[in-house]
């Protein structure tokens, strides 16, 4: 059985898309087997070819997504491009109970409304080393558009800036080479609790 932290809030690591959030945190579950788990988000949107119901999302109906944020079933959700993602309560308690750490990957907005929530939990935030770093790491994935390179490139600025702001992220991780970045993320999450 894996040891997990001292500290068993759920971590929320939030940061531009193609900085190599899940390169870190695949390697954190890889290192730790079952002491963590990464939350498993619902979504209204259909599932992509070798997506698994349960695995990659809880794919579930409009209708269904808007009575659960009806019953205040969510820490956090949104939408995106006429489709509905957000993390549900019970998912996180499910895996605490389970002893599991849960790791929630969230972008800026979702981040906002866990902080006005009533879960307690760390923030990681993983940032670049600079934003034409993660433009050509994006342009290497060999998967966007231009348009969609230029959406996300924006969306990076405005992540960006969010991070600046004071108290909104405990830690600050510049993922410059990832061996570093990756002991700097495992050392802040099993640094001893101050609880």
């Amino acid at each position: 059985m894996a040891t997990p932290p001292t500290d068993r809030r759920p971590i929320i690591i939030s940061g531009p898309s193609g900085v190599g959030k899940g390169t870190l945190y695949n390697r954190l579950f890889a290192q730790h087997p079952d002491a963590f788990c990464l939350s498993v988000s619902h979504t209204t949107r259909s599932p992509r070819v070798g997506e698994t119901d349960g695995v990659d999302y809880h794919y579930v109906t409009m209708e269904a997504f808007e009575d659960l944020i009806a019953k205040d079933g969510f820490v956090e959700h949104a939408k995106f491009g006429g489709n509905r993602y957000g993390t549900s309560k019970m998912t996180i308690e499910e895996q605490t109970k389970k002893g599991r750490v849960v790791l929630l990957d969230i972008e800026m907005e979702g981040v906002k409304q866990i902080k006005q929530s009533s879960i307690a939990a760390r923030y990681i935030f993983i940032a670049p080393p600079s934003i034409e770093i993660l433009e050509s790491r994006l342009r290497g994935r060999g998967t966007e558009n231009e348009a969609s390179v230029q959406k996300r490139l924006t969306q990076a600025h405005n992540e960006l800036e969010f991070s600046k702001t004071p108290g909104v992220h405990d830690k600050i991780i510049v993922n410059d080479d990832l061996d570093k970045a990756y002991k700097e993320l495992e050392d802040y999450i099993y640094q001893p609790s101050d609880s």
